[in-house]
C-alpha cells in the first residue's frame, strides 16, 4: 500500500492501518490503508478535503453488512459512517436520518411512533446510508418504496467535496441497486415518507412478527453477509441453492448455510478467498444442474485472487 500520501489531518476519526474485519459482518477481510470514522459533517467534508488533495481512493463504508473486503485489505481511504447517527420524524411521518443510523434502530422509532413502511427493515443489519445505495429490501418492502430524497458529498467535483440532494428520481432504484452502488458519492443522510396515525402497538406487533420470522428462517448464529446472491426472476436463489445439493457445503471455514441456502457463514475462521472461492462454486454448481448464472448481491471489495 501507497505510505507517501501527504500530511494527514489531525483528526481524531482518522486512523492508519485498520483492520477491518471487526467492522464487517462477515467478520473477514484486511486492514485499511486509512480508516475515517467521522461523528459529524465537518469531519466529513474535512477528511474528504484530505483525500481528495492527496488524489487517494475513497471507500464508503456503512454497517459492513452486503460486502466481502479482500484478505489483502483496501488501499486509500475507507470512510465509515457508522458513527454518525441521528433521526428528525415530523407529524406528517417524515423522517430525516443520518447516514449511520442503523436500519433495525430506525424501523422500531418508526412503529413505536404509529409509523407505518420501515416494518421491513427490522432484520437488514445495515444502515440508511447503505440501504439507499442499495435500495435494501425485505418481504416485499424496500427503500424505494419511501425514499424521498438522500443528501451526499461527492469527492469528484473540484478540489472540495460538494454537497448535494438526490431524489428518488435521481437514484434510479432498482433491484438492490441505485446510480450510487460503486461510486464514490457518500451518503450524509437520507429522508423518507411514512404513514403516520396508526396504532403503535399494532405496528410494534407486526414489526416484531416480521423479526421473528427472519431468525427463524436465516442463520443469525454464525457471521454472514445477509443474502449472498440475486433472485434471478422468476426463481429464487435458495432454492436453486438447495435443490443443487449445495446445503452445509464448504471451503475453508466458509459454509453453505445449513438453514438457508442463500446464506453463506464464517464458521469462524474463514478467510475472504474462502468465500469468494466458495461464491463461485455456489454459481458454477446452479449453472451447470440449472443453466442460471447467479448474480451476487454481496459487494467485493478491495483485490481478490483469480479463480
Amino acid at each position: 500500500m501507497n505510505q507517501t500520501l501527504g500530511v494527514a489531518p489531525h483528526l481524531a476519526c482518522l486512523k492508519p492501518q485498520v483492520s477491518l474485519l471487526p467492522l464487517t459482518t462477515f467478520r473477514v477481510g484486511g486492514a485499511a490503508e486509512w480508516l475515517a470514522m467521522p461523528r459529524h459533517q465537518g469531519e466529513f467534508e474535512q477528511v474528504l478535503a484530505w483525500a481528495i488533495a492527496a488524489g487517494i481512493p475513497i471507500t464508503p463504508l456503512g454497517a459492513g453488512s452486503n460486502l466481502l473486503i479482500s484478505d489483502r485489505g483496501i488501499a486509500g481511504l475507507v470512510l465509515c459512517t457508522r458513527r454518525w447517527r441521528s433521526t428528525q420524524f415530523d407529524d406528517s411521518g417524515r423522517v430525516t436520518a443520518a447516514a449511520g443510523e442503523p436500519l433495525p434502530t430506525l424501523a422500531w422509532k418508526a412503529a413505536k411512533r404509529g409509523c407505518r413502511g420501515l416494518e421491513w427493515a427490522v432484520g437488514i443489519p445495515g444502515t440508511v446510508g447503505g440501504a439507499v445505495v442499495m435500495n435494501a429490501g425485505a418481504h416485499g418492502g424496500c427503500a424505494a418504496d419511501s425514499l424521498i430524497s438522500a443528501t451526499v458529498l461527492d469527492p469528484d467535483l473540484g478540489a472540495e467535496p460538494s454537497l448535494g440532494q438526490l431524489t428518488r428520481a435521481d437514484l434510479d432504484f432498482r433491484y438492490r441497486t441505485s446510480t450510487l452502488q460503486g461510486g464514490r458519492k457518500v451518503v450524509l443522510e437520507a429522508t423518507f415518507q411514512l404513514e403516520p396515525g396508526h396504532d403503535p402497538a399494532v405496528v410494534v406487533a407486526d414489526t416484531l412478527a416480521g423479526l421473528n420470522q427472519r431468525r427463524a428462517t436465516q442463520p443469525y448464529d454464525r457471521p454472514n453477509c445477509g443474502s449472498v446472491f440475486r433472485n434471478p426472476y422468476p426463481y429464487m436463489a435458495g432454492v436453486l441453492i438447495e435443490k443443487a445439493g449445495l446445503k452445509g457445503y464448504r471451503i475453508g471455514n466458509a459454509q453453505v448455510s445449513e438453514r438457508h441456502a442463500n446464506f453463506i457463514v464464517n464458521l469462524g475462521s474463514a478467510t475472504a478467498t474462502d468465500i469468494q472461492r466458495l461464491i463461485h462454486h455456489v454459481q458454477n454448481q446452479v449453472e451447470e444442474r440449472w443453466a442460471v448464472r447467479l448474480q451476487p448481491e454481496v459487494k467485493f471489495m478491495g483485490e481478490f485472487p483469480s479463480l
